[in-house]
């Protein structure tokens, strides 16, 4: 989408090809949706801490068709405002399944296309497993569809989907279990951020097993039996659905790259800092089909601008991944930007970090809080803010206070000296660093 305004504005002629429905997974089948099944299990949350602050209620029920319901109302709407917005910025909308005849053709079912510049943002898929009974495994898409609510569920991966989903779950009242094969977590969040979030999850009654390999999903007795091998031992779980969440991949697999002259190995196509492939620079990518950017949404977004720009002005314009906030929306919420305090170290950076665990403060104890922890990352000798993360708080929203200075160079002091509302979780950060 983002490619659109640049081109558009600069008088170009645009096709876009969509073989589903208009915005992709996030608005669609991800982000969006699954906020709707977030803010159910916040509320949940809430009502289990209402005692905390003289409240008397009775134990909640969800209602989960009722949830599902809400939650497709929501999104329903979502592709035909899309499919008005590119009818007013004179996009022309093909609806099929494309594939390169060559280095600036395609095919859609039949009909071909020839443009000066062809941009790959296909997004991603799940990726698939090789285990026996693989077939039995259902995806985060599933999970959004299913009105029944089941009694069990294992995610296969210790990601982001995984324990959003599981404190969902969790909250609604179902056994959930989260198997992973690698020692840690959440890769990419700072490692004592994501020990927060374990125990929040641990606390809530979310199994989570380390260094456990799944062999094999069976169905036994109606149910799904997932039998794993952890700490050189071979364990089962039953569930009534298991849920793969070992990460995506680019869906570029039907586009037949090869007859783009597109290099790629392994699905990852070779591109240059400018986003262009390297082999054909007629061939831009962005968006999740881009290998080693983040798989967020609003970074699809920001790459399709400079994509953009870069087909109006020539390949001028580089993304900077450096400021941009991610959120993992358990409840609580992990928020973070920059860099981890392992990646500063590694960078050889000398920084000062101030690590807090709130819980104790006014603020957090006024909102019984459970978890309230923050880590600030400050380069001593520029007083630089390089990264930030956050469990709690209103982390998911004061990451972005981080982002900002980060991004126009606000130093460390300058954020603290800030007059802050009071009494606010923002107010908060002057004491963070």
């Amino acid at each position: 989408m983002g490619v659109t305004v640049p081109t558009r504005a600069a008088g170009m002629s645009v096709a876009m090809i969509e073989a589903r429905d208009l915005g992709g997974t996030c608005p669609n089948r991800g982000c969006t949706p699954k906020k709707v099944l977030v803010a159910a299990a916040h509320a949940l949350h809430e009502i289990e801490q209402a005692d905390r602050h003289g409240i008397k209620v009775d134990t909640p029920r969800l209602d989960w068709r009722a949830l599902i319901d809400r939650e497709k109302d929501m999104i329903r709407d979502i592709p035909s405002r899309l499919s008005g917005l590119m009818a007013e910025r004179g996009v022309d909308v093909i609806v099929g399944e494309a594939a390169f005849i060559g280095s600036n053709a395609i095919s859609v079912d039949g009909r071909e296309l020839e443009a000066r510049n062809i941009v790959i943002a296909t997004g991603s898929k799940p990726r698939s497993l090789s285990i026996p009974g693989a077939e039995h495994l259902t995806i985060s898409d599933d999970v959004l569809n299913e009105p029944m609510l089941p009694r069990a569920v294992v995610f296969v991966g210790g990601g982001v989907i995984a324990f959003e989903l599981g404190h969902v779950y969790a909250r609604a009242g179902v056994d959930v279990t989260i198997l992973e094969a690698l020692p840690h977590l959440l890769g990419g969040f700072d490692a004592d951020a994501v020990a927060r979030i374990r125990g929040a999850s641990e606390r809530i009654g979310i199994r989570i097993r380390t260094l456990a390999w799944v062999k094999r999903i069976d169905k036994v007795d109606g149910r799904l039996r997932v039998t794993f091998v952890a700490d050189g031992v071979e364990c089962a779980v039953d569930a009534d659905r298991v849920v793969n969440c070992a990460g995506r991949v680019a869906n570029v697999e039907g586009l037949d790259l090869g007859a783009g002259v597109i290099a790629h190995r392994e699905g990852r196509i070779e591109i240059d800092d400018h986003l262009r492939s390297r082999s054909n620079p007629d061939v831009y990518v962005c968006g999740d089909a881009v290998w080693n950017s983040p798989q967020l949404s609003p970074v699809a977004t920001y790459e399709g601008g400079i994509v953009g720009r870069n087909i109006v002005d020539g390949p001028r314009h580089r993304p900077d991944y450096g400021q941009i906030p991610a959120c993992l929306y358990t409840v609580p919420a992990l928020a973070s930007v920059g860099l981890t305090e392992a990646k500063a170290k590694e960078q050889g950076l000398g920084v000062r970090v101030h690590v807090n665990d709130m819980q104790g403060w006014l603020s957090a104890r006024t909102y019984a809080e459970t978890v309230a922890w923050s880590k600030v990352i400050v380069e001593e000798t520029a007083d630089r803010i390089v990264g930030a993360h956050m469990v709690g708080h209103a982390g998911e929203e004061l990451i972005h206070l981080f982002a900002l200075a980060m991004k126009h160079g606000i130093t460390a002091s300058q954020l603290s000296d800030m007059v802050y509302g009071f009494p606010t979780f923002a107010s908060d950060i002057r004491n963070m660093m």
